[in-house]
């Protein structure tokens, strides 16, 4: 089919009505990586690992841009960025409709810029989410709606982890997701590792264990 995002799938052990998990990578890379997680993923998921839509030269994928000024301060493209989140908001719908899943157990898996928009879509478009899976992100509230405490958020449950030592996204950035959630009443984990900006295989494990208890 001509989907909306290109991206690759491990379908489930389930003929019908599986949880779905969507993966997003990280700037810089594709599709392929984190799918390399599938094969130790609970088998009743149907993982869908998605590339971001902005080729990088000489290769790699991002979902916005990142800029450097001349004081080599970064910054994101944010309305690029928000394209991006309502483009996945999209290809959540067209997921739903094409493959045998069930639309009202959505997991979105995100690792450092896909977490990002991980939480940029769950708190855009709570309608369309169950779970979320967080990486070594944060929350940009440049990309988020300006009401949030208009919605409703009651249903969703997040898992959010990250390098104590991150040298590309500060824990400081990532410390201050808790109390945010908090505030829109959504439940959440938060786990750091003694890492850097990567995911332990500690990490990975209690991510597992807690996605088997959520699907």
């Amino acid at each position: 089919m001509n989907s909306l995002l290109h991206h690759i799938t491990r379908p489930s052990t389930l003929k019908e009505n599986a949880p779905l998990l969507i993966m997003f990578h990280g700037y810089g890379s594709d599709e392929n990586d984190l799918f390399s997680f599938a094969t130790e993923l609970p088998e009743e998921l149907f993982i869908i690992s998605v590339r971001a839509p902005h080729a990088m030269q000489p290769y790699g994928n991002a979902w916005y841009a990142i800029n450097f000024d001349a004081e080599m301060n970064k910054w994101s493209d944010d309305e690029q960025a928000k394209a991006s989140r309502d483009l996945i908001a999209k290809f959540i719908d067209e997921a739903c409709h094409n493959y045998p899943v069930n639309p009202n157990n959505v997991t979105l898996l995100g690792f450092s810029q896909g977490t990002i928009l991980s939480y940029a879509v769950a708190l855009t478009y709570p309608e369309k989410i169950k779970n979320v899976v967080a990486l070594s992100g944060y929350i940009n509230k440049d990309i988020l709606p300006e009401h949030l405490d208009s919605k409703n958020y009651s249903h969703l449950n997040f898992y959010c982890s990250h390098g104590s030592v991150d040298q590309v996204i500060p824990v400081d950035w990532a410390r201050k997701t808790p109390q945010f959630l908090e505030n829109l009443n959504i439940k959440h984990k938060y786990s750091e590792f003694p890492v850097g900006h990567g995911v332990a295989p500690q990490n990975f494990y209690e991510f597992r264990n807690w996605l088997e208890d959520k699907i």
